[in-house]
C-alpha cells in the first residue's frame, strides 16, 4: 500500500473528520466567545472595578522614546517592551468562560446518555426450567 493510499485512508477515518469539524467549529466558537468577554463582560467588570477597559492594563518596561503616547498599542509599536496583564486577564477570563460553556455542554451530553433506555437483558431461566429442558433433550436422544 503506497503513501498515499494509508494517508487517503487515514485522512478520511470518522474520527479525523469529526476532530476537523470540531476545530472549525471550536475556532468560530472562540470568535464569539472572544467577543461576548471583549465587548460585554470586561466592559462591566472594568466599570466595577473604576477602570473601563482592561487591555490598557500594562507595565512600561523601558522608557519610551519622546512623542510616543503612553497606549498599548503606540508602545508595542514603538518597539518598547511592556508587560500587558490587562490582555492576559482578557484571555484569562475567554478561556474561563469557554471552558466552563464546554463544561455545561458535556454534562447535558452525559445526562442525555443517562436517559437513553439500556438494553434490557433477558432475565435468567428458573432452575427448574432448565432442569426440565435438560431431561426433555436426553429423552429426545
Amino acid at each position: 500500500m503506497s503513501m498515499m493510499s494509508e494517508f487517503k485512508k487515514f485522512a478520511m477515518r470518522g474520527n479525523v473528520v469529526d476532530l476537523a469539524v470540531g476545530v472549525i467549529i471550536g475556532a468560530a466558537f472562540s470568535k464569539i466567545v472572544d467577543s461576548v468577554v471583549n465587548d460585554l463582560i470586561m466592559p462591566l467588570v472594568g466599570r466595577v472595578i473604576g477602570k473601563l477597559d482592561f487591555s490598557n492594563f500594562f507595565l512600561v518596561l523601558s522608557e519610551p522614546p519622546a512623542g510616543v503616547p503612553h497606549t498599548l498599542d503606540a508602545l508595542k509599536k514603538a518597539g518598547v517592551p511592556v508587560f500587558a496583564y490587562g490582555n492576559f486577564l482578557t484571555v484569562l477570563v475567554n478561556f474561563l468562560i469557554l471552558a466552563f460553556i464546554i463544561f455545561m455542554m458535556v454534562r447535558a451530553i452525559n445526562r442525555l446518555r443517562e436517559q437513553e433506555p439500556q438494553p434490557e437483558t433477558p432475565a435468567a431461566t428458573p432452575e427448574d426450567i432448565v432442569l426440565l429442558r435438560e431431561i426433555r433433550d436426553s429423552l429426545k436422544r
